[in-house]
């Protein structure tokens, strides 16, 4: 019978105290049950209280006159007057405190369990969109249908546990990478699923069939980001203006990109939103005649010295 202190209790309530879960996993452990004391009312553990009232005010009588030179030296001469204690008859009951722990307490006292309890934090957290909840710095997956929900993580030394509404939905290795991603496939949506089976190599097969351009523009793409994966939604957009807008206008828009080194999704959206990209293909005009106009002086004027201003 805990008082309602946080390492105990989280919300003390009358009729159903919420407990700290680490604290009822202890107890749970080992076969023990948590009846927190009422908020404010002191005489629910009142003969506990008293009762270690009475071994202090007692010990401290008889040892307020020593000195002690060091902490092991106080705490010897503590157990032994406690022993003491304990094997004193009360005038209450007539027998000692050893006595009855003897008769009632040891007899229903369980033993201890064959594997040690293990320590595990607690922590809440909401699903983010990328399937993801972020624990001690790293993220680990849960299922894609729980995106928006609250779920409560359980850390142990190795393991990292989730759970939804009091059911573990995932489990994973413990990761000690800040900023690392520990992710279970089966946790994504089939499409999410095809996602990551992508590789530079094909992405840069699928650009080659449109052209040498588009092949060319993926490769510096991806080559820009400090990991592949980084670059494969800009290459997928490209791609995917072949089938919007044409593969031979992708093509020349690429080719456009390229040439102003421009390497990015928003430059080929850019190049086609404008039908820059003909200006790639359309010939342009051959011009060998000068046109005819008043303004334009053919070279026998200038071969006059003057100009062929009249000086007269």
């Amino acid at each position: 019978m805990p008082d309602n202190l946080k390492s105990a209790v989280i919300k003390p309530s009358l009729y159903e105290p919420v407990l700290n879960p680490t604290y009822a996993e202890l107890a749970a452990h080992y076969g023990s049950v948590i009846i927190p004391a009422r908020p404010q009312h002191p005489k629910d553990k009142a003969k506990v209280e008293n009762g270690v009232l009475v071994a202090k005010r007692w010990i401290l009588a008889r040892l307020r006159n020593r000195v002690f030179f060091s902490l092991a030296e106080l705490n010897a001469a503590i157990w032994e007057l406690l022993e003491v204690l304990n094997n004193r008859p009360m005038k209450a009951v007539g027998k000692s405190r050893r006595e009855l722990f003897t008769e009632l307490d040891r007899p229903a006292a369980l033993a201890l369990t064959a594997d040690r309890y293990e320590y595990a934090e607690w922590h809440s957290a909401r699903v983010q969109k990328d399937y993801c909840v972020r624990a001690d710095g790293s993220f680990y997956t849960v299922p894609c249908r729980l995106v928006g929900e609250k779920v409560d993580i359980r850390m142990t030394e190795n393991a990292v546990e989730v759970l939804n509404r009091g059911e573990a939905v995932a489990a994973h290795a413990r990761s000690r990478v800040p900023g690392s991603c520990i992710r279970n496939e089966e946790h994504l949506p089939p499409a999410h699923r095809a996602y990551l089976d992508w590789t530079p190599e094909r992405i840069y097969e699928w650009g080659a069939k449109t052209g040498p351009n588009t092949e060319r523009l993926l490769k510096l793409v991806i080559a820009g980001k400090a990991h592949p994966e980084q670059g494969y939604k800009a290459c997928f957009g490209i791609l995917r203006f072949g089938k919007s807008c044409g593969y031979s206008r992708l093509e020349a828009a690429a080719g456009r990109a390229l040439r102003f080194h421009n390497h990015s999704y928003h430059a080929v959206k850019e190049i086609l939103a404008r039908n820059l990209d003909k200006l790639e293909t359309a010939p342009v005009p051959a011009q060998n005649v000068l046109p005819s106009h008043e303004n334009i002086r053919g070279g026998q004027y200038y071969s006059d010295t003057n100009g062929g201003i009249n000086t007269e």
